[in-house]
C-alpha cells in the first residue's frame, strides 16, 4: 500500500519538501528560546512568554490562512508567508524583547501552511483507499520532525551562535514554503475539479458534530502529548536522571513511527474515539514508573498508539469537510492541535506542583479520555453508515457518524 502512495505523482516530493518545513516549524520555539536565554541573557519565562506568543499565533492563523487558501489558492498564500516568515527570521537579532514578543504572535499568525497545504493534498491525490496509508506516512512524518528538529537546534545553539540558528531555521522555513509552492500541489481531486465552480457552503452546513467531535479529540490528543512530555522530564529529573529524557523521548518517537506504519497497513480503520481513548488509557499507567528503563517501556506502548491517532484525526477532517472548505477545516484542524499543545503543558505542570511527577502522567492519559468521550458523544453514537466517500459537489451529514464513530471502510 505504501508503495502505491509514494508511487502517485508529486507524493514523493510533497513528503520530502514538507518534512523540511515541518521540522523546522516544530523547532522554531526551541530556537527562539535558545535566543532569549543564551544571548538576550534573560530568563526561562521570558522564553516562554515568546514561545507562547508565536504558538497562540499559530493557533489563531491556521483558520485565517486555510480560508485564504480556499479563496486564493496555495501558490500565493504559502509564498506571501515565505516573504513574511523571512523578514521576521532576519530581523530577530536586532530586535529589543519587547517588539519580538509582538514580532513572535505575528510570525505564529502568519506561519507558512505547510502542514495544511500537505494535508489538503493528500486528501486529493488520493483515493478513498489510500488515504488511510497516506496519512499515516504523514503522520509518521510528523514524528520525525519532532525528533530531528529541536534536537538540532539544541546541538547547534551549543556550537554557535543561537542568532545564527535562528537565522538557519528560518531560512529552512523559507525553502520548505517555496519548495511546496513550486510543487503547487492539486489541493482538488479530478472530479472535484471538473464538477466547476463550486458554491461555499455556510459554515453550519459541514461544522457539525461531527466536525466538532474530531476537533475536540485533535485538541484532547496534543494536550496528552504536550502534558507527556514534561512529565517524562519532571519524573526523570525527580530521580536524578534527566540526562536518559532524550532517550526516552526517542523511544517514544520510534514506537510511533512504528505503530503509524503498521496502522496505515492495516485492512480497517479503527475509530477515532476510540484510538485517542486507548492512547489516553495507556499513558496512565507511566505514573507508576520512577526511572528512566520503566518510562521507555511506558512510553513504548503509548507511542504505538501516537501517530495511529494523529492519522485518524487528519484522515477524519478531510472526509468530513467538503472540497470548497477543505483549507478552512484543515486550518481549524491545525488550530486545534496548537492550542492543545499550548494547554498542555501548563495545565499538566499545575497537577505536577499539586501532587508529583506521576501525577502528570495521570492528568494527561484523563485529558486524553476525556476528549474521546467527548468525541463519541459529540458524534452522537450513531451507528456506521456504510457509504462512498462524500461526493465532491456535496456534504451528506450522515457521513460524520461513519467518519468519528466507525470503520471508515
Amino acid at each position: 500500500m505504501y508503495r502505491k502512495v509514494l508511487a502517485l505523482p508529486g507524493m514523493t516530493p510533497l513528503l520530502g519538501i514538507s518534512l523540511l518545513a515541518r521540522a523546522a516549524i516544530t523547532a522554531d520555539v526551541m530556537a527562539l528560546t535558545m535566543y532569549v536565554v543564551l544571548d538576550l541573557h534573560m530568563s526561562y519565562a521570558a522564553a516562554g512568554a515568546v514561545a507562547a506568543a508565536l504558538t497562540a499565533g499559530m493557533a489563531l492563523g491556521g483558520v485565517l490562512l486555510g480560508r485564504l487558501v480556499d479563496r486564493r489558492g496555495p501558490r500565493t498564500v504559502l509564498l506571501v508567508t515565505v516573504v513574511l516568515q523571512a523578514a521576521f527570521w532576519l530581523s530577530v537579532p536586532s530586535l529589543p524583547y519587547g517588539i519580538l514578543l509582538g514580532a513572535a504572535f505575528a510570525a505564529g499568525l502568519l506561519m507558512v501552511p505547510a502542514q495544511s497545504v500537505t494535508r489538503q493534498a493528500i486528501a486529493a491525490m488520493t483515493t478513498a483507499g489510500q488515504r488511510r496509508a497516506a496519512f499515516a506516512l504523514e503522520s509518521v512524518q510528523g514524528e520525525l520532525s519532532y525528533m530531528v528538529g529541536p534536537p538540532i537546534v539544541i546541538l547547534l545553539a551549543a556550537q554557535a551562535s543561537p542568532a545564527v540558528v535562528a537565522w538557519g531555521v528560518g531560512a529552512a522555513i523559507v525553502v520548505g514554503g517555496c519548495g511546496i509552492a513550486l510543487l503547487d500541489p492539486p489541493l482538488r481531486a479530478a472530479g472535484e475539479v471538473d464538477a466547476g465552480p463550486v458554491a461555499r457552503p455556510r459554515r453550519r452546513e459541514w461544522l457539525g458534530r461531527g466536525m466538532t467531535a474530531v476537533l475536540v479529540m485533535a485538541f484532547g490528543t496534543t494536550v496528552l502529548l504536550s502534558g507527556t512530555d514534561l512529565a517524562i522530564v519532571a519524573t526523570l529529573r525527580a530521580s536524578g536522571q534527566v540526562s536518559w529524557a532524550a532517550l526516552v523521548v526517542t523511544v517514544y518517537g520510534v514506537a510511533s513511527v512504528a505503530g503509524g506504519l503498521v496502522y496505515g497497513g492495516l485492512s480497517r480503520s479503527l475509530p477515532t474515539w476510540l484510538l485517542l481513548g486507548l492512547l489516553g488509557l495507556v499513558t496512565l499507567p507511566a505514573g507508576l514508573a520512577h526511572d528512566w528503563r520503566w518510562l521507555c517501556v511506558a512510553g513504548a506502548g503509548a507511542g504505538l498508539l501516537t501517530a495511529p491517532t494523529l492519522s485518524a484525526v487528519a484522515d477524519a477532517v478531510s472526509r468530513l469537510a467538503p472540497a470548497s472548505v477543505r483549507g478552512e477545516a484543515t486550518g481549524l484542524q491545525s488550530s486545534a492541535l496548537s492550542a492543545g499543545f499550548a494547554l498542555g503543558s501548563p495545565v499538566v505542570g499545575g497537577a505536577i506542583d499539586l501532587s508529583a511527577p506521576g501525577g502528570g502522567f495521570v492528568t494527561a492519559g484523563l485529558a486524553g479520555l476525556a476528549a474521546s468521550l467527548a468525541g463519541r458523544l459529540l458524534a452522537g453514537g450513531r451507528r456506521a453508515i456504510r457509504q462512498p466517500a462524500a461526493p465532491a459537489r456535496g456534504y451528506h451529514p450522515d457521513y460524520e457518524a461513519q467518519t468519528v464513530d466507525s470503520p471508515a471502510r
